[in-house]
């Protein structure tokens, strides 16, 4: 088992997420180890990102999503009861997150909140999927990156975002009905 961890440390991150070796990095967080959360967080900042950009236009809410969510996480790691289920905690945690943002933020829109490239994309294919994000109405948005973006089932979904399965599902029909009818539109995504 340690030689597992310790072949993984000296691996570059993309190699580290096997089921086994994230499961050891959980134990080795729950004791306590700073550096194995460190690694835990790494692997899934960009998910918790993509996520939190789907709630806001903002690009600041969303960073201040996640990084209330990575010292929630580290505060209440000790209550995850099964950790092949962390993933899907940490998103539940992200979730609590932005809807107490939206609860406290200002109803008022400003300029600064308009939608904006993010410039640390992977790639071309990132950058169109985030715009087609941000086209869609936003009680969509969650629903389509946690779905499309993230590979969460719709039952998953439901129990993340607290909502029936039939408004999930009545939510991905309506987000795929809104691309189609941007995209037969000939509107652009930019």
């Amino acid at each position: 088992m340690n030689e597992t961890i310790l072949a993984c440390h000296s691996l570059p991150q993309q190699f580290c997420t096997t089921e086994g070796t994230m499961k050891e990095m959980i134990e080795r967080a729950r004791a306590g180890d700073g550096e194995a959360f460190v690694r835990l967080m790494e692997a899934h900042k960009q998910s918790l990102y993509k996520i939190a950009r789907s709630f806001f236009t903002c690009e600041m809410d969303a960073e201040d999503a996640v990084a209330q969510t990575v010292l929630d996480c580290w505060e209440k790691l000790d209550t995850l009861q099964k950790p092949q289920y962390f993933r899907t905690w940490l998103t539940r945690i992200l979730i609590n997150n932005c809807n107490d943002i939206i609860r406290r933020r200002d109803k008022t829109v400003t300029m600064d909140e308009l939608p904006e490239r993010v410039g640390d994309e992977d790639a071309s294919g990132d950058i169109v999927f985030h715009d087609l994000m941000a086209a869609l109405s936003p009680p969509l948005r969650p629903v389509m990156e946690l779905y499309y973006g993230e590979g969460f089932k719709a039952r998953e979904i439901a129990a993340m975002l607290h909502i029936p399965l039939g408004t999930v599902t009545t939510r991905l029909r309506r987000g795929r009905q809104q691309l189609a009818a941007l995209m037969e539109k000939g509107e652009t995504i930019s």
